[in-house]
């Protein structure tokens, strides 16, 4: 395995101890329902979406200088 996918192995497990920190669970609850499960991702890849937005907004700005 290359360094570059060890490092996102290693976001991953620590995205993993965050979430069990801040919510008591992990990705296994089964508190939710499918549709849950969905909105999360919804919300999520919307999240990302204005993160690229703003990037997209601030290389306009450096294009125009």
């Amino acid at each position: 395995m290359s360094s570059i996918e060890e490092s996102v192995i290693e976001k991953i497990r620590s995205r993993a101890e965050t979430g069990l920190l801040k919510y008591g669970t992990t990705m296994e609850r089964e508190d939710l329902s499918v549709k849950d499960w969905l909105i999360h991702l919804q919300e999520e890849l919307m999240d990302g979406i204005i993160y690229a937005q703003r990037l997209l907004k601030e290389m306009d700005k450096n294009d125009e200088k």
